[in-house]
């Protein structure tokens, strides 16, 4: 599991079903092979949109795990 935590909220990288999902506010906003390719696309904004048209790509999410707390 991998958190980044925002001005609006933290943002999770779970394995689930042998697949990683990215998470806001416990709504699953896109389904990934790997954890990396997550976190690419939050940082970049293609994802479903979270909860209150929250832009992912504005607000400094790290491209890379390194910028993740590991959990």
């Amino acid at each position: 599991m991998y958190v980044y935590r925002t001005k609006v909220g933290d943002f999770s990288i779970v394995p689930q079903g042998g697949r990683w999902h990215t998470l806001f506010q416990e709504e699953i906003l896109g389904s990934y092979d790997s954890p990396q390719q997550a976190a690419f696309d939050l940082s970049v904004g293609h994802t479903f949109p979270p909860p209150g048209d929250v832009e992912t790509s504005r607000l400094g999410i790290p491209k890379d795990l390194s910028g993740w707390e590991a959990g």
